[in-house]
């Protein structure tokens, strides 16, 4: 060390202390890699768990079917050969299926012979076809769970939060810049049309400079809605006509079938489109995009938006070239809920909700997101976070030609939150 100059005993600690901060710095990647994959490792035994779960319901259900036709059967007397019901033979042929790839309900295995006999007692071409169709969602669970799905609406409201957010606040607003152009007169319009005309009136006759809290709760009832919209059809992005057609087929089965049918069919027939169009799921996603960045760059036309902090006007093409990223994030988030929900759920149906501004204010259903600071009242203006709403047919319902007597299960698991015309009284407290 004696020998070292000071210069090179400084280069020497300035490496050394380098290489100390990118130790520690990969030993923090690593710390945050092991937390992940413990959180991974734990969502994983829960989500068997709960498979597991379903399975041994199933296999009692199946149980007690077969009991139930043994015992017709042999009611019957021992002279009568009663055919087989479908159900029990899907349920047998369903039994051998699972024994056959390991599943933990069976120690043996299917040998040719049962899987024959299983198709044999079919009795035609057209029953062990169909029996064959439906053999990969015999023993299908759901794939998400309902806290999962819950979830990914949280996820997606704090999205809609954060470009809102961001969008107004690096925004620069000027009242006197208000002018009845062409543009102006149009963004209100159409605005009037999506929002309402209350929110739009209030929009532009306030001055926002100070506090454009306004604006940010009209862009997130703006991308609410426009979300809302694209999860409302049976497949986002697909043509109006045609996705009507399937909607109303979908909807009718859903009444004259059990749950597990239904939610089979409409698991085939949105993969099956998504198959015949590859190119479906990122048209529909640019589509979202567009959608609003065009209604989030109306909404600051009218609210008196001069420009961004860097400079970017505000009209489409200034919003995305600034929050295009951001906006892309959430169609990508909209569009995996939407798969998930038509193809990965058997046991219910899942729709994301938002509230009408047409409607009235129902505390049972909805609540108001600034009802802590003052008392709610007043027109609906926007839903500022979505909700969530499962529907599901219940067992006792058999198949009908009619509907009056189907029973069916509604439940919002998490209330849609909206902004009244209340919010003025926080805003300008007298």
């Amino acid at each position: 060390m004696k020998g070292l100059a000071p210069s090179s005993m400084r280069r020497e600690f300035d490496a050394t202390k380098n290489e100390l901060a990118r130790s520690q710095g990969e030993v923090a990647r690593l710390e945050e890699r092991c937390r992940m994959l413990e959180k991974t490792l734990k969502e994983t035994r829960e989500m068997l768990r709960a498979r597991d779960t379903e399975l041994e319901k199933m296999r009692r259900e199946r149980e007690k079917e077969r009991m139930i036709a043994e015992r017709r059967r042999s009611d019957l007397g021992p002279q009568t050969q009663l055919p087989l019901p479908p159900r029990d033979l899907q349920s047998r042929h369903s039994s051998l299926d699972m024994r056959r790839t390991g599943s933990p309900l069976s120690t043996g295995r299917s040998t040719p012979t049962e899987q024959e006999r299983a198709l044999f007692l079919a009795g035609s071409e057209e029953e062990r076809a169909r029996i064959r169709s439906t053999e990969l969602y015999m023993t299908r669970t759901d794939s998400w769970s309902g806290a999962q799905v819950l979830q990914a609406v949280h996820d997606i409201n704090s999205e809609i939060l954060q470009f809102a957010a961001s969008a107004t606040e690096i925004c620069t607003f000027d009242r006197a810049s208000r002018h009845s152009s062409a543009r102006s007169v149009q963004a209100m319009h159409d605005t009037s049309s999506r929002l309402g005309p209350n929110l739009s009136r209030i929009l532009s006759n306030r001055d926002h400079s100070q506090d454009p809290i306004l604006v940010q709760l009209a862009l997130q009832g703006c991308v609410s809605m426009c979300i809302t919209r694209a999860l409302s059809s049976f497949c986002m992005g697909f043509s109006s006509k045609s996705d009507t057609v399937i909607s109303q087929i979908y909807s009718r089965i859903a009444l004259a079938e059990a749950q597990s049918t239904s939610s089979k069919w409409r698991a085939l027939a949105h993969r099956q489109i998504h198959n015949t169009h590859p190119h479906l799921a990122e048209q529909a996603m640019n589509d979202l995009c567009d959608t609003i960045l065009r209604w989030s760059a109306d909404i600051f036309t009218i609210a008196g938006c001069l420009s961004y902090e860097n400079g970017a006007s505000s009209s489409k093409d200034g919003l995305r070239l600034r929050f295009g990223d951001q906006v892309r994030r959430i169609a990508t988030s909209v569009s995996r809920l939407a798969r998930v929900t038509r193809e990965e759920i058997m046991s219910t149906c899942f729709d994301v909700i938002a509230v009408s501004t047409n409607a009235s204010f129902d505390p049972s259903g909805m609540s108001d997101a600034f009802g802590d600071y003052v008392t709610s009242h007043g027109a609906i203006l926007a839903t500022t976070e979505l909700g969530l709403r499962c529907t599901t047919r219940l067992r006792g319902s058999e198949p009908l030609e009619a509907h009056d007597d189907v029973t069916l299960e509604q439940r919002t698991i998490l209330q849609p939150k909206v902004v009244l015309e209340s919010v003025l009284d926080a805003l300008d407290p007298r």
